[in-house]
């Protein structure tokens, strides 16, 4: 656990300070604090207000306040933001305090929560706090409870925070856009009894999508289904950080998606139980084992495990267009197709032309290919025997014996003691019997074909995915 101080210093933030905000009326607002770096900042502890044990936020940070009175206050601006999804490529967004996502908030139950949110944007926003139960007028929805933040103005939100569990911010004004930039950010309410569901390590992180064209830096805000870039807290692997667990600890994660369509998150190595969803704790008698949770739009769930299992655990979406970078949807499949002779005549005219994909698209990740400035790789990231070749929705949670309690430094890659990990077969291999139809050339055989007439016809109805 780190200190205020320290979480400043280390995170390297700035805290502007109310007079950075306006001159009239700035002692009546919480100092600005703002980051726009993208690195896991370790728990702070609670510098005063009741206690409770904190969230690591993946890739982000918690928001600090100030006690006014006995009211937690914090200070949210909507901003434009740059943010690094990974190494390579950075998208213009729109977001919170510098970045994208916003800062996750922090509060105990019971706790009078006032936060004042400041508009830097170009056009009126407002912010909902998805899942709280609040006054009807602090719903912060544009036309409806409230009028719109208008451009350079500051609104003030105050409600009790009355019950513990997982939420969300996001805006409820012109709601496609600016979600679609990537305006969002997480809510922990902490219960009033800090050992009451204990965990010893406890992740917090939204899920996102964004279609980014190769060459360019801000994300097309009316793609409904074709998004080319998925993440966590607005990061893509490999620029998605690890999460770094002591052997035997209790670990929570919780996870929220805002995108626009369901992502089933799975986790190597482990089984675990939901003990949270949007409507609070589920009971204990509800819960069974799994090791995949599928989460819709709009959810949040919180899943626990003990951390049993030494190793490097993949931790991702299982729809697999979504563990990718930068992809393009009408790329022909040419798995099976001989190139050889077309490629040699586009050769002549296109000298640094490679024919591609005839075996797969692993290829890929193995070939330095020349890229549009601004574009990070389909499949990339490299573990210790070579190429991950994931991007998206993808990370590891690295589980160590020797990771101290507190400590979420990088134990860097496992290693397997002798005897535990797959190793190549060097003997004699039965001789091979694939069909020499199946596959063409990518698939050879002595075999002969199969006689007789095969017709395939491509289903309808599939223009689009999620």
């Amino acid at each position: 656990m780190t200190s205020r101080r320290d979480f400043f210093k280390q995170a390297g933030m700035v805290a502007l300070g109310a007079s950075a905000i306006s001159r009239v009326g700035a002692a009546s607002l919480p100092e600005l604090v703002v980051s726009s770096g993208a690195k896991t900042m370790p728990p702070s502890l609670p510098s005063n207000g009741r206690p409770f044990h904190p969230v690591v936020t993946l890739n982000g940070w918690s928001l600090p306040w100030r006690m006014n009175q006995g009211v937690k206050e914090f200070h949210l601006v909507a901003e434009p933001v740059v943010r690094e999804l990974a190494e390579g490529m950075k998208a213009n967004l729109w977001g919170y305090n510098g970045q994208s996502p916003g800062p996750t908030i922090e509060v105990v139950e019971g706790d009078r929560v006032r936060i004042f949110v400041t508009n830097r944007l170009s056009e009126a926003t407002s912010i909902h706090w998805h899942g709280q139960r609040l006054p009807n007028g602090m719903d912060g929805v544009s036309g409806l409870t409230q009028p719109a933040i208008a451009a350079g103005k500051t609104y003030v939100y105050e409600f009790i925070a009355k019950r513990a569990g997982t939420f969300m911010y996001h805006p409820h004004a012109d709601e496609m856009v600016q979600m679609a930039m990537g305006m969002y950010g997480f809510w922990v309410t902490h219960p009033k009894d800090p050992n009451f569901m204990r965990v010893d390590r406890d992740f917090v992180f939204l899920l996102n999508n964004f279609d980014i064209e190769p060459g360019s830096a801000t994300p097309k805000v009316n793609t409904m289904l074709e998004f080319n870039l998925w993440g966590f807290n607005s990061r893509v692997f490999p620029g998605i950080d690890s999460l770094h667990v002591r052997l035997g600890d209790r670990v929570r994660l919780r996870v929220g998606n805002l995108t626009m369509t369901n992502h089933p998150i799975h986790l190597h190595g482990h089984d675990f139980v939901v003990t949270g969803t949007d409507g609070g704790w589920t009971p204990p008698a509800s819960r069974w084992p799994e090791v995949t949770i599928d989460i819709g739009v709009g959810q949040m769930r919180s899943i626990e495990f003990d951390a049993t299992e030494l190793g490097d655990w993949s931790l991702h979406c299982h729809k697999s267009h979504h563990t990718m970078n930068a992809m393009g949807h009408q790329v022909p499949t040419m798995i099976g197709v001989d190139q050889r002779g077309i490629a040699e005549k586009i050769s002549r005219l296109i000298p640094d032309y490679m024919a591609m994909g005839e075996r797969g698209m692993g290829e890929m990740t193995e070939m330095e290919m020349p890229l549009p400035d601004n574009t990070l790789p389909m499949m990339t990231g490299q573990g210790p025997f070579g190429s991950v070749a994931m991007g998206g929705m993808f990370t590891v949670m690295k589980v160590r014996r020797e990771q101290k309690p507190g400590d979420y430094s990088d134990p860097g890659w496992y290693r397997h003691p002798a005897g535990t990990q797959a190793w190549e077969w060097t003997g004699s291999l039965p001789q091979s019997v694939t069909s020499g139809s199946a596959g063409g050339q990518s698939m050879p055989s002595e075999r002969p074909p199969v006689e007789g007439n095969l017709k395939a016809r491509k289903p309808s109805g599939h223009e689009g995915h999620h």
